[in-house]
């Protein structure tokens, strides 16, 4: 067939709607959008009027209001790490779906135009085919292929280049489909993540708030009841470590009967042996992580922080396990399954201890009924008693490594 008969084939960024690929950049403006949303600041909450004097709580009440309310924002801020951890995680995948979905729409221009290529050769040799442009236009080359009866001559690689651009295609459509599915998912999360944000910053608000209205009186009374609180606390400590020390004391002194007893031979002894080096191995990673724990005394706990110049609660005890080369989930009551659970009596240095009915505070117990925790919004890493909000508190006990 004559060269005047072809028609030149469509010039421009764009093929049968695949050239540009108009869904990653609209999707990847969406991921900025949404990222610039959920670290917006939320809007302060307006505060609610001042109590009358007949109305005003006693200072015991505001005590617990204010511990009540620090106990709410802690466990939204476990939230938010969730929702950021799964944010984060999110994030990657749309950009690594966008990534290749992006790759395999060049892909598929390349191998549309070579197919188009072949369609041009044959109607070149004289079939009625239509012309390139035509091709181009076809939701399915081989179908193209098949009703224009040009398959059977087409050369083997040229068969095979069909085959591999309907499997590409395919291929293409699932992750463009499952791209678009992960950037809804991310944006349930990022609705989450700015959520959980407001959430606790409402209720550390609340509680600034409530001390705020407080006369320097109350204040002061307010202190007093934290310090009565602080000595009940030290005192069931030193409890705990009497009544450890004592049960310590009477496990050794049946275990030096039983070897005198059976003469410190078969199986007791090995099976004792084998306890020991685990003690040991444990008691080895714990202490790096009470080495670490201890060095981060005195800074600021920061709700969401992993340091490492502030905490939170989870962030902190995560940090000082990854210090021993043991690797914790980054919220509480995920941290809370990952290891095994001890009773209170059996605590031992190192061990995370679990506070309230939500999980929602934890510290790393350092022995004689202390531990090293971030405490709440305003306060700093300490050392404090297990009990320092009444051995009622406690929630579980768990041995990590």
């Amino acid at each position: 067939m004559a060269s005047s008969h072809r028609k030149s084939r469509p010039t421009g960024t764009r093929v049968a709607g695949i050239r540009t690929p108009a869904f990653a950049t609209a999707a990847l403006t969406s991921v900025a959008l949404l990222s610039q949303t959920a670290n917006a600041a939320p809007t302060e909450p307006t505060a609610p009027p001042a109590p009358s004097a007949d109305d005003k709580p006693s200072m015991e009440e505001v005590e617990a209001k204010v511990g009540d309310l620090y106990r709410q924002a802690e466990s939204a801020t476990d939230k938010y790490n969730a929702a950021k951890e799964k944010t984060s995680k999110q994030r990657k995948r749309v950009d690594t779906l966008m990534d290749d979905v992006a790759q395999r729409t060049q892909k598929l221009n390349d191998a549309r135009e070579e197919l188009g290529s072949f369609a041009a050769a044959q109607y070149r040799t004289g079939s009625a085919a239509p012309d390139t442009a035509t091709f181009l236009l076809a939701d399915d080359p081989q179908d193209y292929f098949d009703q224009n009866q040009l398959m059977d001559r087409l050369t083997a690689r040229q068969k095979d280049a069909v085959d591999e651009y309907i499997t590409e295609q395919a291929e293409t459509t699932q992750m463009r489909q499952e791209a678009t599915a992960s950037l809804e998912s991310l944006t349930e999360s990022q609705d989450d993540l700015q959520t959980t944000k407001t959430t606790v910053q409402t209720k550390l608000a609340q509680a600034r708030q409530l001390l705020s209205r407080l006369t320097a009186e109350e204040k002061l009374r307010l202190a007093a009841i934290e310090r009565e609180k602080q000595a009940e606390a030290r005192r069931q400590a030193e409890e705990l470590a009497r009544q450890q020390q004592a049960a310590e004391q009477q496990r050794q002194q049946e275990a030096a009967a039983a070897a005198a007893a059976q003469q410190s031979t078969g199986s007791t002894a090995s099976d004792t042996s084998t306890t020991t080096v685990t003690d040991s191995s444990y008691a080895a990673k714990a202490e790096k992580a009470l080495t670490f724990a201890r060095a981060q005394v005195g800074k600021p706990y920061v709700w969401g922080a992993t340091g490492p110049d502030s905490y939170d609660c989870s962030g902190l005890t995560q940090a000082a396990w990854k210090a021993a080369g043991v690797t914790l989930p980054r919220t509480t009551y995920d941290q809370v399954n990952a290891g095994t659970t001890v009773s209170l009596s059996d605590i031992q240095p190192g061990d995370l201890v679990f506070f309230y009915d939500d999980i929602s505070h934890v510290g790393l117990y350092i022995g004689n009924g202390m531990m090293i925790h971030a405490p709440k919004p305003g306060a700093y890493v300490r050392e404090e008693s297990i009990f320092y909000d009444g051995e009622s508190a406690i929630h579980s006990v768990v041995r990590p490594a």
